[in-house]
């Protein structure tokens, strides 16, 4: 994950990373196995160099492979708070 991230910060795109479908465009998961279970990152790039991992966490879902709803709410709620920090700080 760590590797795709760094990929994401220079302006590429792990093959491993594909948009995530719960907040619209712009918002990418990771996922890896690894020893039997199965791990995510979510992250949004808003420019080459700045990269915001909103969420990374352990799957667990009850439901097959659907992340929980309190994963989406959370990543919900920290990809508001980026945007915000992005447009506080004056980016283009």
């Amino acid at each position: 994950m760590g590797y795709a991230l760094g990929l994401a910060q220079l302006g590429g795109r792990h093959s491993h990373a594909k948009p995530w479908k719960g907040e619209g465009p712009g918002v990418f998961e990771v996922v890896e196995d690894h020893r039997g279970d199965t791990h995510c990152a979510i992250y949004t790039v808003r420019r080459a160099g700045i990269v915001y991992v909103l969420h990374a966490f352990q799957k667990k879902s009850k439901s097959g492979i659907k992340t929980s709803q309190d994963d989406v709410k959370l990543i919900g709620e920290r990809l508001k708070r980026a945007r915000q920090d992005y447009e506080r700080r004056g980016m283009p």
